[in-house]
């Protein structure tokens, strides 16, 4: 079971301050055989978390280029989203959290400003 949209998340009360720490793994896609392709799916960073005491992991697209931040530089996720995967048992359910996000960039050095939701270029009115 998983939830349809995610959950979305106030950075700020859920997250804190967030420092780079490295990159924990690549997620490839599979072929339709089964094996393991060269193509990246998705990468997973850890951030040390100081509002949760502890590190978390974070998955962005393969499609952003790989982020190699110096150790405990300050960062912030871009549109970050946690969601849920949960696995039937014979006492209930295990469920699994993890969180996704559209990127990972350094804090007060981002390309947007403003609202991070809506990164579509404002249009001049028609006349």
């Amino acid at each position: 079971m998983r939830l349809a949209n995610g959950i979305v998340i106030d950075k700020e009360k859920t997250f804190g301050m967030l420092k780079f720490s490295a990159l924990r793994r690549e997620v490839h896609v599979q072929n339709e055989d089964g094996t393991v392709s060269e193509e990246i799916k998705e990468r997973t960073y850890d951030l040390k978390c100081n509002t949760q005491g502890r590190m978390i992991q974070v998955s962005v697209p393969a499609t952003v280029p790989l982020k190699d931040y110096d150790y405990n530089a300050e960062v912030e996720l871009i549109n970050p989203v946690a969601d849920t995967v949960a696995n039937a048992n014979y006492r209930g359910a295990d469920v699994d959290w993890y969180v996704k996000a559209d990127d990972i960039v350094l804090k007060n050095k981002g390309t947007h400003a403003g609202n991070p939701q809506n990164n579509a270029p404002q249009q001049p009115p028609k006349k």
